[in-house]
């Protein structure tokens, strides 16, 4: 069973929220990608979103977009993420790992062959913001044939019968994208979330995570009462691009800090 699949079900077994945590992958050089997956997974983060550096992160505010040019400065590609994730199922084999990226980069890999390499490697599904659903069957295909999953967004601006359809070719989990915007926008407004939220979760069982605007503890406490779970992305981007050091475990202690007061928060 995949992983994703996996992790699903025991977070329904334990009535837990999800936590889920991304990182651009060579940010901010290579070797402190392993050491923050690995303090993310021991920090009680339970799905990693793994980014895919990529020159035109059109869907990103300006801290990720940094994550992505520091990242490039390395040269990580495609190819050098899905190794990243094979490195780091030599420690770990039961925390799902999400690629998240933008479409160009696996297109030129090829379907069949990233969906193979990314099965081999111990990936898990992947995310791709540019790839609206009406185009994303090929990939689909592939991903499927592999048992790993396609994620899909929602936004505040879906439409009800929009919302049906990508929810009926959505696997593994939803992303809902809290508000109109780039990611770290801005802070959001908890109430209106929840209000869209029941209305998307209305129509499927799948588990429908939020993010974007989720910057402390707190927002994430509330945001968690009624949701499935959250997604932190630009709060530890920005931690560890402000980093003033090469000394990669200590940019995963702080890290992993800040993770677990999140963890604690939507606990209680």
């Amino acid at each position: 069973m995949n992983r994703l699949n996996t992790c699903t079900n025991h977070l329904k077994q334990k009535n837990r929220k999800a936590l889920v945590s991304y990182l651009v992958c060579g940010d901010p050089y290579p070797s402190a990608t392993l050491h923050a997956m690995r303090e993310m997974a021991a920090a009680g983060v339970d799905i990693i979103e793994l980014g895919i550096p990529f020159s035109d992160p059109m869907a990103e505010g300006t801290i990720i977009q940094r994550g992505h040019e520091r990242a490039l400065t390395h040269e990580i590609s495609l190819q050098k993420t899905i190794d990243q994730v094979k490195e780091f199922r030599k420690y770990d084999q039961n925390t799902p790992v999400i690629l998240m990226g933008y479409a160009n980069p696996i297109e030129q890999y090829g379907y069949e062959q990233f969906a193979s390499a990314a099965k081999t490697a111990g990936i898990d599904g992947v995310l791709i913001v540019d790839l609206p659903p009406e185009e994303a069957a090929p990939l689909s295909a592939a991903m499927y044939g592999q048992d790993l999953h396609c994620i899909l967004l929602l936004a505040p601006t879906t439409s009800h019968s929009r919302a049906q359809m990508i929810l009926s070719k959505a696997s593994g989990f939803v992303y809902y994208v809290s508000l109109k915007g780039v990611t770290g926008a801005g802070h959001i407004d908890v109430s209106e979330v929840k209000l869209m939220y029941s209305r998307f979760k209305e129509l499927s069982d799948l588990p429908l995570y939020v993010g974007f605007g989720i910057k402390d503890a707190e927002t994430a406490q509330k945001v968690a009462e009624f949701s499935d779970g959250i997604v932190i992305g630009s709060l530890i981007v920005d931690i560890m691009g402000n980093m003033d050091s090469h000394n990669e475990t200590e940019i995963a202690t702080n890290v992993g800090n800040v993770l677990r007061s999140i963890r604690s928060a939507i606990d209680q």
